[in-house]
């Protein structure tokens, strides 16, 4: 029987490294306890690794985020239009998954997605990716965003309230739809992750994670840490390669992981 302490380890792992890729956390956390019956650590611990990948984007795109706040400053002498128009964009692109949230939060807060309807999930939703890949124009950069088109991708972005979606992968496909280079529309997937992930936060210490028994410390110090490292890991990996590589690998292992699941 795995400790504890290595399956919270194992877990914290899984989430740093899909919380960004477009192959979805959400069901990569549920597959221990639904394929080899681990224990399910709870609110506490999602808390802790949300925590966790939280903390590395922001101190990635630390000075994205300055600049942002700087546009936003009203008594600003020097504000960039563009970055004020960025954080205009982000939050029209947040604003569905909050009211999704809110709406199907018996779902989020479900753990009890079937291995079939994960499977199917990954096979439906890496298929509308990669059709968006390869019929993208991806003429656009991030400073032709307008406010429709970004509402755009917070809608695609909603999706992810199914397990198996994948918040990212939602997010880059509909930023591609409407033409969005590659490299930028992984910029604006990951810099949307940081109000979003916020409000997840929020939302799950308002349903009552505040209540921590001193036995969980570890458990939660564990997730927190481990996610942190490798999610700031693959953040930097993503941006630097995903021009390279697109988004084709990561369709195949989405198709490969569902056609497993259904075979169990």
């Amino acid at each position: 029987m795995i400790s504890d302490f290595f399956l919270a380890l194992f877990l914290a792992l899984i989430q740093g490294l899909t919380e960004f890729l477009p192959v979805s956390s959400s069901a990569h956390l549920l597959f221990p306890s639904l394929i080899f019956e681990a224990k399910d650590f709870g609110i506490v611990f999602d808390i802790s690794v949300h925590a966790g990948t939280l903390a590395a984007v922001i101190y990635y795109f630390k000075n994205e985020i300055q600049a942002l706040v700087h546009a936003w400053i009203p008594w600003t002498k020097t504000r960039s239009k563009e970055d004020f128009s960025l954080g205009l964009n982000l939050l029209a692109a947040t604003l569905p998954i909050v009211l999704a949230g809110l709406a199907f939060s018996d779902l989020t807060e479900s753990r009890s997605s079937s291995i079939n309807s994960i499977a199917w999930t990954n096979l439906i939703f890496a298929g509308i990716l990669y059709a968006a890949f390869k019929s993208s124009a991806q003429s656009k950069s991030l400073t032709e965003l307008t406010l429709f088109a970004a509402l755009i991708i917070g809608c695609f972005q909603a999706l992810a309230v199914f397990p198996g979606a994948s918040r990212s992968g939602m997010a880059i496909t509909g930023a591609l739809i409407i033409g969005l280079n590659l490299k930028d529309a992984s910029k604006f997937a990951f810099l949307l992750s940081i109000p979003t992930i916020l409000g997840a936060l929020i939302l799950m210490l308002v349903k009552g994670a505040y209540s921590i028994a001193l036995s969980d410390m570890l458990i939660m110090l564990t997730g927190f840490i481990g996610s942190a490292l490798v999610a700031f890991i693959t953040i930097r990996s993503f941006l630097q390669f995903v021009e390279k590589i697109g988004m084709t690998p990561f369709v195949l292992y989405r198709v490969a992981l569902g056609l497993v699941l259904l075979l169990l």
